[in-house]
């Protein structure tokens, strides 16, 4: 490994690097997360290596060589690998009421699981071992853990004379408080990774073996891209357009996709072939990736929680593809509810924040926890002739039309309306506000009279006609409250923006006054104020936080403010706690923010 540039570095720190680098180069260790971090001696004192619940620490002071380091590194990827921190693989735990009562002994526990590893590096014969295969010999037909807890309690086995770890004299595991429970099934995920990187490390083995190219043939996952091309044409052309990239064959970090997910701003769709599934199974997972390309759900989140979204969608989906019986559902990071049938990701969504704290981790073809759409990619090229976004679209909408034409099996009503909706042109916020206008401010209607001349026509000058007057309008009958949010993170643009909006609105459905109220760390009260003082004259106060609930207060307790009057909250969503309106309202916000909490009124986005 080449030492870094400009950067002195030890001849122990350079050894310790030089192990990283075996370790990485392993058609085993190679596979797994790398989850250690680089510690010095005054975190460490003389212990080379030790373990957490999630992570390891490597002393670069110590002085071992590069075979030695790689033993050593692979040691304490096996102590997570293993689950040598779950309560469920410890001896003498029980669950009671969903409680783990602890009867073991934490150093006794640490040694059986390092004499275990061991014996495993020593199979596997990696790296230059610390421990002699005779020192071993005596645990030779012991074959789990938890035997070699019973024959060190059996042979009342002293915990200090542990000479297998990595940490010296001191236990290597750093136990928590509480050793870890899965519940909701939830799983160990260093578990999963090992199982995963062992099948495919032996796959690799085998190939080699035969002299098979890996290069040369196509992976499962390659094939069922190859099926829509060929077979189905409502994805065929999403199929056609997407790169399938297997995370163990890239330089990117995607060590955490379980199953695959997809970057539709990069168009491709990464797939773990250490997985285990088969061509049907395969077929399942992409048609699922191409819909979260194709129905544009990254796009569609609008301020959402990024989680819950994809959970939604993910039950949409899935729903989608059993009726429609594409390949094979998997039998993990599967979101399937017989109950959701016929409900929209927009209406999943409210339904699963209703309980955030149960629905906040789901599994999906990513993880436990993780969405399988990956958001934060590279966004395209705007200067592009057709965009990754619209070729999406355009795919999907075609597909329907030849899948339609060629009779090709059945498609939900719901994915129909969907691809159709894609069609049309999303509605401006401009317009969407205007309707929330019209629901509170019907036009007025003139009325007619005799009481003032009236013009008449020439044909019949003899016969008077009445003038249109304009209606009568009660003084504070027809009005609403603004609350804008002057906080030093609302720009003068936004602020503009969004008040010459509220302005233009009011005078087109004849509101004669508006009651204003700018609001930081306190409410300003500027009283009613016409919808050209609005746009113009309104000289904006505050700058400082951003609390709204007084403002809020104290237009809802004010005497001369109607109680039927709706709000509009004008904010860019930082706000700090959650807002109590009794009022109809809404918000209104820059495109892209969320709010903070579950809005019960209309959120509109403008840009």
């Amino acid at each position: 490994m080449a030492k870094k540039k400009d950067i002195k570095i030890t001849k122990n720190e350079q050894q310790l690097l030089d192990g990283i680098e075996l370790v990485k180069k392993h058609p085993l260790f190679g596979r797994l997360c790398f989850h250690g971090h680089i510690c010095g001696k005054n975190a460490m004192g003389k212990m080379p290596a030790r373990v957490s619940v999630y992570s390891f620490m490597l002393n670069k002071d110590c002085d071992r060589s590069p075979g030695e380091w790689a033993h050593i590194i692979a040691h304490c990827m096996l102590h997570l690998s293993f689950g040598h921190f779950d309560a469920e693989r410890m001896p003498g735990y029980y669950n009671e009421e969903r409680k783990w009562i602890v009867s073991c002994d934490y150093a006794l526990w640490n040694m059986a699981c390092d004499i275990y590893i061991c014996k495993f590096l020593l199979d596997v014969k990696f790296g230059t071992p610390f421990i002699r295969a005779e020192e071993l010999s005596r645990f030779g037909g012991i074959s789990s853990e938890i035997k070699i807890y019973d024959n060190l309690v059996r042979n009342k086995t002293n915990a200090a004379e542990n000479i297998f770890g990595t940490a010296g004299e001191f236990n290597d595991m750093v136990m928590p408080d509480k050793p870890l429970v899965y519940r909701n099934n939830q799983k160990n995920e260093h578990i999963t990774e090992f199982a995963f990187a062992l099948a495919d490390s032996v796959r690799t083995v085998i190939n080699k073996a035969g002299n098979i190219s890996e290069n040369g043939i196509k992976t499962e996952a390659q094939k069922a891209a190859l099926w829509f091309i060929n077979h189905y044409p409502l994805l065929g052309g999403l199929a056609s357009g997407f790169k399938i990239i297997d995370t163990r064959n890239t330089l990117q970090n995607l060590s955490d996709i379980s199953i695959a997910a997809v970057n539709v701003t990069e168009g491709e769709i990464y797939v773990n072939r250490a997985a285990g599934l088969n061509f049907e199974e395969w077929k399942f997972v992409l048609a699922h990736e191409y819909l979260h390309a194709g129905l544009q759900h990254h796009a569609r989140r609008q301020g959402r929680d990024f989680e819950l979204w994809n959970v939604a969608c993910d039950f949409v989906i899935n729903g989608w593809l059993k009726e429609m019986q594409i390949g094979q559902m998997p039998s993990r990071g599967l979101l399937y509810d017989e109950s959701l049938k016929n409900l929209s990701a927009e209406e999943i969504y409210d339904e699963l924040i209703k309980n955030l704290r149960k629905n906040s981790k789901h599994e999906t073809f990513r993880g436990y926890g993780k969405g399988d759409i990956i958001a934060d990619g590279y966004k395209g090229d705007l200067n592009s002739p057709t965009t990754l976004d619209e070729f999406c679209k355009s795919a999907l909408r075609s597909g329907l039309e030849y899948h339609e034409q060629a009779g090709r099996g059945l498609i939900p009503a719901g994915l129909i309306e969907e691809i159709r909706a894609l069609s049309m042109p999303p509605i401006p916020w401009d317009v969407q506000l205007a309707e929330w206008f019209d629901i509170y401010f019907a036009p007025l209607e003139k009325r007619r009279s005799y009481a003032r001349p009236s013009r008449r026509q020439s044909a019949t000058p003899d016969i008077p006609r009445p003038s249109l007057l304009p209606a009568d309008i009660p003084e504070h009958s027809r009005t609403y409250g603004v609350i804008i949010d002057t906080s030093g993170s609302m720009s003068a643009h936004m602020i503009g923006l969004a008040l010459g909006a509220a302005a233009s609105y009011s005078a087109a459905k004849e509101v004669p006054l508006v009651r204003v109220v700018f609001c930081d760390a306190a409410p300003y009260d500027i009283g009613y104020v016409s919808p050209e003082d609005i746009a113009g004259r309104v000289r904006v106060e505050g700058r400082g936080g951003t609390v709204l609930q007084p403002a809020v207060d104290l237009l809802q307790n004010a005497e001369d403010f109607p109680k039927n009057a709706p709000l509009l909250i004008i904010t860019d969503g930082y706000i700090e706690d959650d807002l109590y309106v009794k009022h109809e309202h809404a918000f209104l916000i820059p495109e892209g923010n969320r709010l903070p909490f579950r809005p019960w009124g209309k959120v509109f986005y403008f840009k």
